[in-house]
Parts: structure tokens; sequence; C-alpha cells
């Protein structure tokens, strides 16, 4: 019964921080009832401040604990690109994983919070 992830969690410490870099990345922002949410493709990211969280909420909060990965359109290549232009540091270069359709290539970047961001492509 399981159809796929709506949305996910991540917590923040700076709000205008963590908005200011998810933009940067390509996200919509949308401030709702003082909630700030991120829109992408087809699913959301919730952002909570730390201490103000929504309930219920996980029992153990902290900030730059999520390890993410994200699906994207085209080449990895062209985001590493993208990336570098923008001044978003790396974590690491082009790498390869397998993913829930098989062999992808991935890079890695960390949000202002620490959380680790995974981008990859079936490409």
């Amino acid at each position: 019964m399981i159809k796929k992830i709506d949305h996910l969690v991540i917590t923040t410490a700076n709000m205008e921080n963590c908005i200011s870099f998810y933009k940067k990345l390509g996200f919509t922002a949308k401030n709702t009832n003082e909630r700030w949410e991120l829109f992408a493709g087809d699913f959301k990211i919730n952002v909570h401040f730390l201490g103000k969280e929504l309930s219920p909420h996980a029992k153990h909060i902290q900030t730059g604990s999520a390890d993410l990965c994200l699906e994207v359109n085209g080449s990895i290549d062209y985001l590493k690109n993208e990336l570098e232009k923008k001044n978003i540091e790396l974590e690491t270069g082009t790498v390869e994983r397998t993913g829930v359709k098989g062999k992808m290539k991935s890079l890695y970047l960390r949000d202002p919070d620490g959380n680790l961001l995974e981008f990859c492509s079936y490409e």
C-alpha cells in the first residue's frame, strides 16, 4: 500500500540561512502559518526551527542529522557545474552508487546545518 515519500522534515538552527540555501538548490520556499515548506518535484521538505518543532515530532531532535538522497533530471556533471557556479561547496566529487533503480552517479554536499545531501542521476 505504500506508494512514495510525500515529505520529509529537517530541523534548523537558522531559518534564514536554511531557506536561502535550499532556494539556491532550486527549491521553492513557502511560508504557511509561520511554517516553512520547501517544494521540489513531487515532494516537499518541512523545516522546523530548533526548539519550536511542530508536535508530534521525532524523539531525539537535533540539527545536522538528516541524510537525504534526491534524484535530479539530467546529468550529474551538469548539476556539479551549476552548484560550483553558485559557490556551493561539494563534500565529494562524482561517485558511483546504487539506488532504487540500480546504478547511478551521485555527488554529496552539506546544508548550513550539516545535513548530508546526496544528489543522484541515473542518466
